[in-house]
Formats: structure tokens, sequence, C-alpha cells
């Protein structure tokens, strides 16, 4: 059966998502047509990429670096776009029928809307966007009459052991974790845990920012809060299971005590093909997984006072309103700074714990108030370090 030609944005495009996204357009050059790339401040990966891929527009939001794209491509006839404005510029082109956004962070949030209101589809790979404005995004996607298709492994997991089963027959969904690389730290060392032993992830190649997140835990609580959104079931039907060779990406249990089951190598281009290609599961040449080569599968509950982060998630989901935004928004910026070695492993979920309680809540933030929400949480992080 063929499939219409995806008109496709990327959004990260020199980050480790838009990397593998951009191998599997080259896996598949005649089942897309790339219509926008966009960079933060890899002016030169931006460069190579659009002279390989011809896209109609790149964007380049560090305008510092913007002279030197322009330049570059004088001769392409590409497109250039510059800034803040011209990222949202471009998840607004409605030329595209699909956008990925694999967008780091906050910052992801407005582009993912931007685009539903623009009618077009989107592969999230940034899970910022429904933790901060889950409820807005998914009212924007039943107004606008368009698909969010996730990208995460645990997401796109569950999506396909869900393709063609009821809801009403789902008893819970079960989110894989490696447990990171402090699955067996004890929690008294953390708070001598240094960004090296942090970043030194044992299965999978991400990000920084995410990268630590896996060491927390916040990922997978973060991952409950977009499930949450994602599969519009309740948070006590969402559960975490440690998972340390990272090959069942994911769970769903049924009413009957069935149990289904996503399994792969850790490889991002395979959740991310699926999305860009959905509903196809295309051929390709990735790293198979050989099960007579595994040996043994191992699961474990999650340490929750060990990993504080996850507790707090699940609080912040319980609340509910602007809860979630700001548990994000203060974990984001915590994790920056202990990257920048301004604070301890130990002290980020404290810090995170400090913000979601000080904050003025919201029971139904709009956009407008998920931006002021983000200035005040990083002002209030911002004022916990000075003082320490």
């Amino acid at each position: 059966m063929e499939h219409p030609i995806k008109r496709l944005t990327i959004l990260g495009s020199t980050g480790s998502i838009g990397e593998n996204a951009l191998r599997v357009v080259r896996a598949h050059q005649e089942k897309f047509a790339l219509v926008g790339l966009s960079a933060h401040s890899n002016y030169q990966r931006l460069i190579e990429q659009a002279k390989e891929f011809h896209p109609v527009v790149v964007c380049i939001v560090d305008e510092q670096c913007a002279e030197r794209v322009k330049d570059a491509l004088s001769d392409t006839g590409i497109k250039m776009y510059a800034g803040r404005s011209g990222l949202l510029e471009l998840a607004a082109r409605d030329d595209a029928n699909l956008m990925l956004n694999g967008l780091v962070g906050t910052p992801g949030m407005e582009p993912t809307i931007t685009a539903i209101e623009n009618g077009i589809d989107v592969a999230l790979s940034n899970k910022e966007s429904l933790v901060m404005a889950g409820d807005l995004i998914n009212r924007l996607l039943d107004e606008h009459e368009v698909d969010l298709f996730p990208v995460d492994s645990e997401h796109s997991a569950i999506w396909q052991c869900l393709i063609g089963e009821e809801m009403s027959q789902v008893r819970r969904l079960i989110l894989t974790g490696s447990g990171g690389p402090f699955r067996t730290t004890p929690r008294e060392q953390f708070n001598q845990l240094t960004v090296e032993e942090a970043l030194n992830h044992p299965n999978w190649k991400m990000g920084n920012k995410i990268t630590i997140d896996s060491a927390t835990m916040m990922n997978k609580g973060l991952e409950v809060i977009e499930a949450h959104w994602l599969f519009e079931i309740a948070p006590d039907a969402i559960d975490i299971v440690v998972h340390p060779q990272s090959i069942i990406h994911s769970m769903v249990e049924f009413v009957d005590g069935s149990v289904k089951a996503q399994l792969g190598v850790p490889d991002m281009k395979v959740p991310i093909q699926y999305a860009l290609l959905y509903p196809e599961h295309a051929p390709a040449d990735w790293e198979r997984l050989d099960l007579a080569s595994l040996g043994q599968l191992t699961f474990e509950e999650p340490d929750l006072e060990k990993f504080r982060s996850i507790a707090l998630a699940y609080r912040s989901l319980e609340k509910g309103g602007s809860s979630p935004a700001v548990l994000n928004v203060a974990n984001e910026t915590a994790v920056y700074a202990f990257l920048d070695r301004k604070i301890s492993f130990d002290q980020i979920p404290v810090l995170v714990e400090e913000a979601m309680e000080n904050h003025e809540h919201i029971a139904h933030p709009s956009l407008e108030d998920l931006l002021e929400l983000e200035e005040w949480t990083k002002s209030f992080i911002s004022a916990k370090l000075n003082l320490a």
C-alpha cells in the first residue's frame, strides 16, 4: 500500500533526535520532502545538513550565527529564519504536514502548540510540551483535528501495544526504565556524585539534560505525566518498573491479566521511524534484536526514597493545573545548575520540591500563564542558588 509523502519539518535537527531522524530520512528518501530544519547554535552542522537535504527553509535560533548560515547557503535557494520568532514561524509553516519536535526542554512547548494551531501533525520527542501543557494541547488537538505521534521509546512502545485495543479494557500502563547509572549506588553517596558519573548512561546515548534526568529518574516521572495526557489514563493506572537491560521498552496490562510488551534494541531510530512513517513499519537495516544472545531480562521496583523525583512527578500530576509545569521548569533549571557544577546531584529534587510548594497554583493555565510560570520558576531557583 502506497502512503502519501511526508512533508517534514525537524526542529532540533543537529541534536541526538534530529540526527537520528535524518538517518531515517536518508534511508527512505522517497517517502519524505523536507520542508525545514532548525538548530539552536550549531550552525556548522545545520549548514552541512541543509546542503545534503536541501530543505525549503532553515532556522538558526542563535542570531549571532545567522550571518554565517546566510552566507554559506546564499547560492542554494534555501530560505533562512533566525531567532526565537523564526523558530515559531518555521513551526507554523503549513506547507509541512508533519513536524518532528526534537527540541530539548521547556523551549519546545510553544512550537508544539504553534504547529497544532496551524493544522500540522506533530511527532513529539519534546516531553516537556505535554508535561507543561497537556490539557491545553489535547484540547487543541481536538479543535484542529491534528494527530500527535509519540517519539519517546516508552510511549512509542505503549502506542504500538494499544493499536487495535480498547482503552476501556486496559488495566494499567507499565513504563520501563533502565534505572540509569546510579541504580545500585547507595543514596548516602548521592551528594558526592560527579557530573561525569551522571552522564555515563549504561544503555542510551542522549543529550546531557535527558541523561541527567535518567540519572535522577525524573525522566520516568515526566514520562508518567506524558503518558497520562497521551493515552488519557488515570495517574494511578501508570506504573514504573526498572528494567536494566532496556530491551522491553514498555508494556500494557489488560483487565483479563494479559500483558503486551514491545521489545527492541535501545536505538532511537526505531521509534522515530515509526512516528515519522506511521502507520507503516518500513523496512530498515538497523541493528536487530537477537533474543538468544540476551541472557536474562530482569525487573525491579523503583526506589522512591532514593529517586525522589519520581514521587514528585506523581504528586504534581495528582495536584494538576500548573504543578507539572513548575516541576518541569524547576527540574530543568536545577539540572543545568548541576551540569554547571553549582549544586550537588542530591540538591536537584530538593529545589524542585521547593518550587512546587511555593508557586501560586493555577487550575487551568493558559499558554500565557505557562510562559509566566516559566519565568517565575527560573527566578525562584536562581534566587535559591544565590542564597546558597
